[in-house]
């Protein structure tokens, strides 16, 4: 008998950007914008488990975060689990609940990602992007989370001749993707020559190749297949999931050019689903920095190494295009509230494979693939999802 398989039936998504709301505000209209959105209505005791994936930015984000959400669900008698892991904290989160299914431990789970990044000094901010690396030598050599993909930017442009311009064309794109996008942060577009002109963060990066400081939440409700269609007759299932950890400095790593976590996770991910690339319609990938997004392409295996570059220039990436990447805007120009994104990734997917996303929809799209990275490659998960 096969494993039984999660499926998304309802999500909720607040606006990202630099927000007035604080965090249990932030949570309440996600988990209350989830519940809305389950066609056949859902009741909070239906939920028996709760993931909550968040950073806890700035060190006293709500202190006890797992029995916030608790109380703003009304799940005061089922356990919540918070977990972290960087960047990454929501789509493990997420792997955490699909697995809970998987497993019959549950019927039913909320998974829930969270943060809140602008109310910090620009200092404190720097810390605690800080701490998704490493923090005993990266950081006393004066590495910045920027400095850290600059480095790796560097390398991919000496093996593989990767130029300034296909970085920023990655910007261009999502900014234009962002547009169609009410939740975005930033929905205006940039051009290449606004992006090269930006100032100089860390070389070879620039400001608009950077995702921004955000604050938002999402959050996901998931069935067992069993029982998916007593809540909604557009269930989107999850096909596979999975992760990948690496070392956290990357002066450890044998390349510069490659993120093992992630390679590792997309090769679980695909042997269990029983997918190939060709099959998936459409990807949203971990573009914390442009020159992250060609990484993972490479990784992923959607392009060969050092042929990211070339995919891009070619449109095919583009709505519109063979395979559009990152069709909300990105973390680059949807914004990036750290422990928030896997679930934002998951939310865009449900919306695409119901054919719900308005002007951004990936005509025809029914298997898409989520990519979502801690740091600068420690750790990483993907996850693949279908409409039956």
């Amino acid at each position: 008998m096969g494993r039984r398989r999660a499926a998304i039936v309802g999500a909720g998504h607040t606006r990202f950007g630099a927000l007035a709301e604080g965090p249990r505000a932030l949570l309440r209209t996600a988990i209350s914008g989830a519940f809305a959105s389950v066609d056949k209505g859902l009741a909070p005791s239906d939920v028996r488990e709760a993931y909550v994936g968040t950073l806890g930015f700035s060190g006293w984000q709500l202190g006890n975060v797992s029995a916030v959400v608790a109380e703003e669900a009304g799940l005061v008698s089922a356990p919540v689990t918070r977990v972290e892991n960087a960047c990454a904290s929501a789509g493990f989160a997420l792997r955490d609940a699909v697995r809970a299914i998987e497993s019959d431990a549950t019927d039913v789970a909320l998974v829930v990602g969270l943060e809140k990044m602008t109310d910090p000094t620009p200092t404190r901010r720097r810390y605690w992007l800080g701490v998704s690396g490493d923090t005993e030598w990266e950081r006393l050599a004066g590495l910045t989370f920027a400095g850290v993909y600059a480095l790796l930017a560097s390398r991919h442009q000496h093996e593989y001749g990767t130029s300034r311009e296909a970085l920023a064309e990655v910007a261009v794109k999502n900014h234009a993707h962002a547009v169609a996008n009410p939740n975005a942060q930033f929905r205006k577009p940039v051009t290449v020559e606004q992006v090269l002109a930006s100032p100089r963060v860390a070389d070879p990066l620039r400001l608009l190749d950077c995702c921004p400081v955000s604050d938002g939440a999402v959050a996901l409700v998931l069935a067992g297949e069993d029982r998916a269609r007593a809540y909604t007759d557009t269930p989107v299932y999850v096909a596979a999931t999975g992760a990948g950890s690496d070392y956290l400095a990357v002066q450890e790593r044998p390349s510069l050019t490659s993120l093992a976590a992630t390679r590792w996770a997309a090769e679980e991910a695909f042997r269990r689903s029983g997918l190939e690339r060709r099959q998936i319609s459409f990807a949203e990938v971990h573009d914390c920095f442009t020159i992250a997004e060609l990484l993972a392409l490479e990784d992923l295996g959607f392009a060969a190494p050092g042929e990211a570059a070339a995919l891009t220039h070619s449109g095919a990436t583009r709505l519109g295009g063979a395979f559009p990447v990152n069709p909300d805007g990105g973390l680059k120009a949807k914004g990036h509230p750290i422990g928030a994104t896997g679930a934002s990734q998951a939310y865009e997917v449900f919306q695409q494979l119901r054919q719900a996303a308005g002007a951004r929809q990936v005509r025809g799209a029914e298997r898409a693939l989520t990519h979502n990275v801690g740091g600068s490659g420690a750790s990483a998960t993907v996850t693949i999802f279908s409409v039956a």
